[in-house]
């Protein structure tokens, strides 16, 4: 069965007596579980430091090239909006990751849009090339790709994937995405699966939050996670919880989620699966971020920028190129500092090849 089917099952958020295991996540998210969340915060402490101790992975996004074929509705990089486009050529993509690894980033997560036309799966694995000399663990976040193809990056180093899903109501999703290749729902689903498959040692998944109802969404969310999990147990698996950001599109996010719910959605994640890779990126204010570390994250992202070339390239057209606006400017450096004042240790790598 694969998690498409799974996801079937429970659809309309019934879930059969014997499947106690997922009856329990359902009302950790459920509206009564709110008057439990004290309670839920110690079990989901305690959870967290006993998998991962007091340690925060740090990674850094680059982003390569923003020309894309789709028009999702809440991204900058819509195919619809008049921004400047670019694609890095290979001396640009040397100078932004010499500046990046300058700040002791050692995992760096590269970005494209949606266009296999502007940013082939060759240009990725040739930049992929540049990369390695600077980091030790290189992530991807592009468009969907095959088996095949994510078999061709990960021997050149490529160890990697970040694609979230975006909204996991077939429904919604349609309407999110009207046309480019984006709108094959399930090719996209089935992706975080290709990549396991390929010889990825993280698959990261996630759900823009703020596209549908946040209590629907983080229920599939840790369904799709436990699956991947439970079918991929060498792979690290992880979830990303962005909520909808300003954009050049000017979207609004239709369903509200608020700080408390970001909350209720990392305890009861954390509580469901106690290994799992809990990010939190720089969407999120510095003020909020730094009260969730304690309740369960272990990934966060620093130094960060959604401009293509980003960090040493300025923007020539008013800095409307991003694909979001960010909340959290801090430097790697001051994020480091803040977890040294709350007790933990920012890594910078944390596994070495054999």
């Amino acid at each position: 069965m694969g998690f498409y089917e799974l996801y079937s099952k429970y659809r309309n958020l019934k879930v059969p007596p014997e499947d106690s295991e997922v009856k329990s996540f359902l009302k950790l998210l459920s509206p009564e579980a709110e008057s439990s969340m004290e309670e839920m915060a110690e079990k989901s402490r305690e959870l967290t430091l006993r998998y991962f101790g007091r340690v925060m992975q740090l990674y850094t996004p680059m982003y390569l090239s923003n020309y894309c074929e789709n028009k999702c509705l809440y991204c900058g990089f819509n195919s619809g909006n008049n921004i400047e486009r670019k694609s890095l050529n290979f001396e640009e993509v040397e100078k932004e990751a010499e500046f990046i690894s300058a700040t002791g980033i050692r995992h760096i997560l590269i970005l494209t849009g949606e266009s296999r036309q502007a940013s082939p799966v060759n240009y990725i694995k040739d930049c992929v090339k540049i990369l390695k000399k600077y980091f030790s663990s290189i992530s991807i976040e592009v468009y969907a790709l095959t088996e095949a193809e994510y078999s061709l990056l990960v021997p050149e180093g490529v160890d990697g994937l970040t694609i979230y899903q975006e909204v996991y109501d077939e429904e919604v999703y349609s309407r999110m995405h009207p046309s480019g290749p984006k709108s094959d729902y399930k090719f996209r689903l089935d992706a975080p699966e290709r990549g396991a498959h390929s010889g990825m040692r993280s698959v990261n998944i996630g759900t823009l939050l703020g596209l549908n109802d946040w209590r629907r969404e983080a229920f599939v969310l840790g369904l799709h996670a436990k699956y991947l999990q439970d079918n991929f147990p060498g792979v690290e698996i992880g979830v990303s919880l962005p909520r909808v950001r300003p954009q050049a599109g000017g979207f609004k996010a239709g369903c509200k989620v608020t700080d408390k719910n970001m909350v209720q959605i990392i305890l009861a994640l954390r509580i469901f699966l106690p290994r799992l890779g809990i990010s939190i990126s720089t969407r999120e204010t510095a003020e909020l971020r730094k009260n969730l570390i304690p309740l369960g994250v272990t990934r966060m992202s620093a130094g960060s920028t959604t401009r293509v070339g980003g960090h040493t390239i300025s923007a020539g057209d008013g800095g409307r190129s991003v694909q979001f606006e960010i909340s959290d400017n801090r430097t790697v450096g001051e994020i480091r500092t803040m977890l040294d004042k709350k007790g933990y240790q920012a890594v910078f790598k944390d596994w070495m090849e054999l």
